[in-house]
């Protein structure tokens, strides 16, 4: 008996109207297990160098995991996959929340979306029926109302994946929403733009069917030993999210600020942090599906400019980039900022980002009130900075050219702009700072969708993170570049493993360790697997995204770090003189992967993974 899966693949043509399911093997999910890493498969088969992004030829792969719909503790997520419109390359976004769940109980494990539909549709999705529905009245609707829409025509309990005007204008940052007005996001590498590109709208489950777990009782004798322990040390996100951490952070000197040129803003960080945040405007807290962590905000202002009534409030990364990176302190004018992103579907790292790539270009004379429509885009303009949302998820236009993204926006003015249009491979960096940080250096270098801290999360290590049985029995030295390589490398094959199962990385913050994964997965599949397999195959999956990548013309020459970042002193705080030794990490790095010193995994790597089809399939020798 095999637990964790339906082995049921829904393939949809939306050019052709063709709908039909496939089997998944057992061998491929034991290779590949789930999540990102089955979809990673799919993916090299079916895009290659020349599918275009925005074209009907990319597929958009919506996939849960094994643990996906079980009491597993954190597993409440699911990934979406295409070709990214923003990097051109391996394109991937994880969302928490409850729809990959309720979407296990339709009795599949994932959806693979083909071509484009002529007009706007909607995909209705029950473990008896699969429609293609019109959308006509949808487009153009808000994420919240087009739910809100689809669930009276549906189920007012379907769960609704869908995008906004974002994605509809192919912003190339857009995301995809979900959960409702709890707004979780499938934010980054441009998903929403994928879908908006096939014409379709939103993707609405509702399913009744139960899976199964080969051993319930394990599985509920290991979530009682290790809940309390989760509970305690992660007590401090259920109390004040992930932004309570944002002014230790900023003390630490890992806070971007000013478009990552300034080292200190206390009294801003403070002004904006999760415990700001509790102490006024919180409403209450976010569980996603089989989680006691809780680190989710709901907020609720009910008067003034920045009037959002009860609504998902702003993360970490979200205070960090649409408030210290662009120097806005007004608490209530991030929490409207966010709002609109989850209203339109844009990404709150990068939207934050081409704002302040805008402002600074304004400081700089680079755009001026002439060529920004008439906005004062000067340092902490909250109320500019809210009008460029409204502008980039329409299109109009200052906006058209920020959604495009920062490195396109840059390429397209000149002027020097491009050394502060701050991203890696395309994708803009999010909130953490390799300076204060360094393993985040080549972390970021080598992440297969771009600048990402999650597909490493070496940095939870230079913290409070440890892993016995991964070699790290106590936090490593934040500034030391020595094993840094080799822990990137690591924790990125870590990381694809829980990508692939589908866990949230805070459950390292609880003290989870690599026998507790490994028992997880034999309660709810049945098989008898070792943490050296587990690893084996992230690293697996952590190379076969590479090799989409190299297919796409990624090599070392990619593996960069922007100039600011690399080159230029934060000069105080917490950090001020420290640089990340990025070749010196990159060396160890690509040593330790058993890749060439161009960045591409040798042929004595990928054999020892079983990827040799693959390569040839996207022509690597």
């Amino acid at each position: 008996m095999l637990g964790g899966y339906w082995q049921k693949l829904l393939k949809i043509d939306l050019t052709s109207n063709k709908v039909w399911t496939e089997t998944i093997l057992e061998e491929d999910l034991r290779k590949y297990i789930g999540g990102s890493g089955l979809a990673a498969k799919i993916l090299t088969e079916e895009c290659s160098q020349e599918t275009n992004p925005l074209g009907a030829e990319n597929v958009l792969i919506f996939m849960t995991g094994p643990f996906t719909g079980t009491n597993v503790i954190t597993s409440g997520r699911h990934a979406v996959v295409a070709k990214s419109p923003l990097t051109g390359i391996w394109g991937e976004s994880d969302v928490g929340g409850y729809w990959g769940a309720e979407l296990k109980k339709t009795g599949h494990d994932g959806i693979v979306i083909y071509g484009a539909a002529s007009s706007p549709v909607y995909l209705w999705v029950d473990e008896k029926n699969i429609e293609i529905r019109d959308a006509s009245d949808l487009w153009g609707k808000d994420c919240f109302s087009a739910t809100e829409s689809i669930q009276a025509a549906t189920s007012d309990t379907a769960q609704v994946a869908c995008i906004g005007i974002a994605g509809e204008k192919m912003v190339k940052f857009a995301s995809i929403m979900s959960d409702g007005r709890d707004a979780r996001a499938a934010g980054r590498s441009g998903m929403g733009a994928v879908m908006g590109s096939k014409n379709l709208k939103a993707v609405a489950v509702k399913g009744t069917l139960k899976g199964t777990t080969v051993d319930p009782k394990k599985l509920l004798d290991i979530n009682k030993s290790i809940a309390p322990t989760i509970s305690e040390r992660t007590k401090g996100m259920n109390n004040f999210g992930t932004g309570g951490a944002l002014a230790a952070i900023e003390h630490a000197g890992g806070l971007p600020i000013k478009n990552w040129s300034k080292g200190v803003w206390e009294t801003g960080a403070e002004k904006i942090s999760g415990v700001a945040m509790t102490n006024s405007i919180l409403h209450k807290t976010f569980h996603c599906k089989s989680c006691i962590i809780g680190c989710g905000r709901v907020t609720k202002v009910d008067e003034g400019k920045y009037t959002t009534g009860i609504t998902a409030g702003p993360e970490y990364e979200t205070l960090a980039m649409l408030g210290s990176l662009c120097m806005i302190d007004d608490l209530k004018a991030i929490n409207y900022a966010n709002y609109l992103c989850n209203l339109y579907g844009m990404d709150t790292i990068t939207t934050g980002s081409v704002i302040a790539f805008a402002m600074e270009a304004f400081e700089k004379g680079i755009i001026t009130m002439d060529n920004s429509d008439g906005l004062e885009l000067s340092w902490g303009n909250a109320d500019a900075a809210i009008e460029l949302i409204h502008r980039i998820a329409a299109r109009e236009g200052v906006g058209d050219l920020l959604a495009e993204g920062s490195r396109a926006a840059a390429s397209r003015i000149g002027k020097g702009s491009e050394e502060f249009a701050i991203h890696v491979k395309g994708l803009e960096l999010p909130a953490h700072d390799p300076r204060a940080w360094v393993s985040l250096g080549v972390g970021y270098a080598t992440s297969n969708r771009g600048a990402c801290h999650l597909q490493a999360f070496s940095h939870g290590f230079e913290k409070t993170v440890t892993m016995k049985d991964l070699g790290y029995p106590q936090a490593l030295d934040r500034f030391a570049p020595q094993g840094k390589g080799e822990l990137v490398a690591k924790t990125q094959n870590l990381m694809a493993m829980f990508d692939a199962l589908k866990l949230c990385k805070f459950l390292c913050f609880g003290g989870i360790d690599l026998s507790i994964i490994t028992a997880w997965v034999e309660a709810v599949t049945g098989w008898d697997c070792s943490s050296e397999e587990l690893l084996e195959t992230g690293e697996r999956l952590f190379n076969l995204k590479r090799l989409f990548n190299v297919a796409c013309g990624v090599s070392c020459r990619d593996d960069v770090l922007p100039q600011r970042i690399r080159f230029q002193r934060r000069g105080e705080g917490g950090t001020p003189d420290n640089l990340p030794p990025l070749e010196e990490m990159l060396n160890e790095y690509y040593a330790v992967r058993g890749w060439t010193k161009e960045g591409l995994p040798s042929s004595a790597k990928i054999s020892a993974l079983g990827l040799e089809d693959v390569a040839t399939s996207l022509g690597i020798d």
